[in-house]
């Protein structure tokens, strides 16, 4: 059985759905079959589109609590449903944590710990109605889970997403499951402005033992599994996609040493 026939008449909500690894996720739910909900503060020049479907679009600013409630109500008064939430929207630019004011880290708090805590909440209400409940897939990151110099705040959020994830899969058990899902180093149409050109992105990519960066598709497969029957039994756990991990720096540095005495 293929994912089509399991997202058949299910209703998806993914928040920042519009670009990066948002819109690769919304790609994925629309070519198995889901009626998907993008929501963004803008409306993108071209939804997303995959298997003869297209996205449609909610202007939400996921840092307003009223207007995540509305977002949420109005899938529901739309579709009758909500199956899945993905709190994808997120983010945050380099800055460096001693000069920053305080209002930007706040503001990063806001949108990547408070923000889907609210729309869990909402999407919770409404899946504890519905017979078969729900799923509610976090977005998280690797760096919420080792040290992220330069978006120190960022990391500190996901790292709490991480807690929450676990935390409200035990609340909302059994009707609505709560996953998270950490990406590694992700290539999306904003790669450039983290690595450099192409030949940048090629040198990060060496540094992965998979051999390449991650492809918004590759975090979609994982969240297409998650939300899907096959995945009735995980909840409240994290799901680290990052091909292989970071080789430990300290065998570059070993190597060093070895061709400094040849």
């Amino acid at each position: 059985m293929g994912y089509c026939e399991q997202f058949d008449g299910r209703v998806v909500l993914v928040t920042g759905g519009t670009k990066g690894i948002g819109r690769g996720i919304a790609e994925g739910f629309l070519a198995a079959g889901a009626t998907v909900v993008v929501c963004a503060r803008n409306a993108p020049a071209k939804l997303p589109e995959a298997g003869g479907k297209r996205a449609e679009f909610a202007a939400c600013d996921v840092r307003e609590v009223e207007a995540i409630q509305a977002l949420v109500a109005g899938v529901v008064a739309r579709h009758g449903r909500l199956d899945v939430l993905v709190n994808n929207a997120g983010g945050s630019p380099m800055v460096e944590a001693a000069t920053v004011s305080p209002r930007f880290h706040e503001g990063v708090i806001r949108l990547n710990l408070l923000a889907p805590l609210h729309a869990a909440q909402a999407a919770n209400a409404q899946m504890q109605r519905q017979a078969d409940g729900g799923v509610i897939l976090m977005i998280g990151s690797i760096s919420g889970l080792r040290p992220s110099p330069g978006t120190a705040a960022y990391g500190a959020a996901k790292a709490a997403v991480l807690s929450l994830a676990g935390s409200l899969a035990i609340e909302w058990a059994p009707k609505v499951r709560v996953v998270a899902v950490s990406p590694g180093l992700v290539r999306t149409e904003a790669a450039h402005e983290h690595y450099g050109d192409e030949a940048g992105i090629a040198a990060v990519g060496r540094t992965i033992p998979a051999g390449r960066m991650g492809n918004p598709d590759d975090i979609a497969q994982a969240c297409l599994f998650l939300a899907s029957p096959r995945a009735s039994y995980i909840s409240g756990t994290n799901l680290l996609l990052h091909g292989g991990g970071e080789r430990p720096a300290f065998l570059a540095a070993a190597q060093e040493q070895e061709h400094h005495h040849d």
